[in-house]
């Protein structure tokens, strides 16, 4: 049975553009395998806290350590959500961009489920990903534009998802994107008009692959 992650991350919740597109990618989705579960993991608003200190110790050593062994605060939060991202089949994240790049809310969800010796190794010839790749669906929705001859702001979101992702093994990435939407109704109209359409075009030829255990490293 197919399951599907929805990672929220918009302080705005179900208002916001990216929950609405995000939500338009699970609709086919599930049109593909109608069977489909879903888990929504909501971490808008401060629903993660921030990494705490043994979290943070324990990431910095060159060994496992006690924290990792008997998980307690942010260690003991961070096995729960990669142990729901494991699950996954498919991975879908609404988020705006902030300032350019990833919300912390979405920042505090990334430092929780890239974790050495548990999501990725450190090794001579660099980092390895210990997750099996899955199909990463990325909504985001900016108040600006960032591509296209109109841009005029940079994007330092998709470029660090896809670097960061890509460490604990999540390599398939596909971005959809609501831009502009500050600019006004008629901009934001034609923002939904666009993404809807591009939503549309992947998903007509999108195949679902088999489905096999998680593998690790």
């Amino acid at each position: 049975m197919m399951k599907i992650l929805h990672v929220s991350c918009s302080p705005r919740g179900q208002f916001s553009e990216s929950y609405r597109i995000s939500r338009k990618i699970i609709e086919f989705l599930r049109v593909k395998e109608p069977s489909a579960v879903l888990t929504n993991r909501v971490i808008g608003g401060g629903a993660i806290a921030h990494i705490d200190a043994s979290y943070a110790s324990a990431l910095g050593a060159t060994e496992s350590s006690f924290a990792e062994a008997f998980p307690m605060g942010s260690m003991s939060r961070s096995e729960e959500l990669i142990q729901e991202l494991e699950r996954s089949d498919y991975v879908v994240i609404g988020t705006p961009m902030h300032n350019f790049t990833v919300p912390s809310a979405l920042k505090a969800w990334i430092d929780h489920v890239v974790r050495v010796r548990r999501t990725f190794n450190s090794t001579k010839e660099g980092y390895v990903g210990r997750l099996r790749d899955r199909p990463v669906f990325v909504a985001v929705s900016s108040g600006g534009r960032y591509s296209g001859e109109r841009a005029r702001q940079p994007d330092f979101l998709t470029p660090y998802l896809r670097a960061i992702l890509g460490i604990i093994g999540l390599h398939d990435l596909t971005v959809f994107a609501i831009e502009g939407s500050a600019l006004g109704p008629d901009a934001l109209v034609e923002a939904r008009i666009r993404a809807d359409q591009a939503i549309e075009d992947h998903f007509r030829s999108f195949v679902v692959p088999s489905h096999s255990p998680d593998q690790r490293a």
